[in-house]
């Protein structure tokens, strides 16, 4: 096997094989071209903290002490803000031993601010799973603006499998990016192993330029589409008279790239989460950018990354044109066989400012 980010078509023979034990077969829209994601099963154990099992430690063991409350997630059940839950996936892995997994949020879940992260046992991290690994996952699942409703199946996040050496070297990105366009800069600055993305606070032509998360609202049912007014969860944010935005701390806000996004079929993406050295503030939940992601052929010119952003601990005045985050380019191991967009009718392709897709 090529190296690289395993395809659809890779991922749907490692499930023929037994590679990807589950409860029940997947779901016809499960497997992404880049990505499987993952089902949640019957029930959530609401846990006093966050935690990482350690070597040697598998997470039921852990849960057993942890767990304060269990919860049946049949019919629905509200996962509350501010609280911590872990939820047995209904997936797990016996991987070959060249091959490796990280997990992420899907968009929609990043754009409901809902922090997730997958555990396996004896996990010394989050989100990565080492080549090899045989037993069960685990979703931490902690919403920080909205309640939620959950129930088993429901997919809130998904795992890439990769093998060998998936990056490219700065040089390789410099000569990607004058072959195919990654993103509508003119000067487009490439360092630190990725892309650089900036924000737009020019707006749209009614001044909008994203949104802030209210507090104290309804729930919102993670499988249910266009079924909220989206008055009642966001609170629209127009152009300032200089181009600023000041982030107040514990508040969720969503805002847009001034740049266009694109992702070729034989590569994908993801948005670097935190950067330091740009300012106290994550930029990004959910970041894998699939193939096919704002290329033309898939209907998607034009597509720029809308960011879930977050100030740490103190405001920050964020300006128009400031770098924000940066996005990684990863080698896929073949082209998949349907990419991101018209091929799967994809939520956010050729998108610019945009809500999840509960919202109507």
């Amino acid at each position: 096997m090529a190296a690289g980010i395993l395809p659809d078509r890779d991922i749907a023979r490692l499930s023929a094989e037994g590679r990807i034990p589950c409860e029940r077969p997947f779901d016809a829209d499960q497997v992404q071209p880049a990505s499987l994601d993952l089902r949640l099963g019957a029930k959530a154990y609401r846990v006093r903290a966050s935690f990482l099992p350690g070597r040697g430690n598998p997470v039921a063991a852990k849960l057993s002490r942890l767990s304060m409350h269990e919860i049946d997630l049949a019919g629905g059940a509200v996962l509350e803000t501010g609280c911590v839950y872990v939820v047995p996936l209904q997936e797990g892995l016996d991987l070959p031993s060249e091959i490796r997994a990280a997990t992420n949020p899907k968009s929609s879940t990043g754009r409901l601010d809902i922090f997730t992260r997958v555990l396996a046992d004896g996990a010394q991290e989050f989100d990565k799973i080492p080549a090899g690994y045989q037993g069960p996952l685990y979703l931490e699942i902690s919403p920080r603006t909205f309640p939620i409703v959950v129930r088993p199946g429901s997919r809130l996040t998904q795992i890439r499998f990769r093998t060998g050496d998936v990056s490219l070297a700065e040089g390789e990105l410099a000569a990607l990016h004058h072959a195919e366009r990654l993103t509508s800069a003119s000067d487009a600055n490439i360092s630190g192993g990725g892309i650089a993305l900036s924000i737009d606070l020019a707006g749209d032509e009614t001044g909008l330029v994203g949104y802030r998360g209210k507090r104290h609202t309804g729930v919102v049912d993670v499988d249910r589409r266009g079924a909220l007014a989206m008055l009642d969860f966001w609170e629209p944010i127009r152009r300032g008279a200089v181009g600023e935005l000041v982030l107040d701390p514990d508040e969720f806000y969503i805002l847009v790239s001034k740049e266009a996004v694109h992702v070729p079929p034989a590569y994908a993406a993801e948005m670097t989460p935190f950067d330091p050295l740009v300012g106290e503030f994550r930029v990004h939940y959910a970041g894998f950018f699939d193939p096919g992601f704002g290329h033309s052929a898939a209907g998607g010119s034009g597509s720029r990354a809308v960011l879930e952003v977050r100030s740490h601990d103190v405001p920050f005045i964020l300006e128009d044109g400031q770098i924000v985050g940066r996005l990684v380019y990863e080698r896929m191991s073949g082209l998949p066989d349907r990419l991101y967009g018209a091929d799967l009718k994809s939520n956010y392709q050729a998108q610019g400012l945009k809500l999840s897709k509960h919202f109507a």
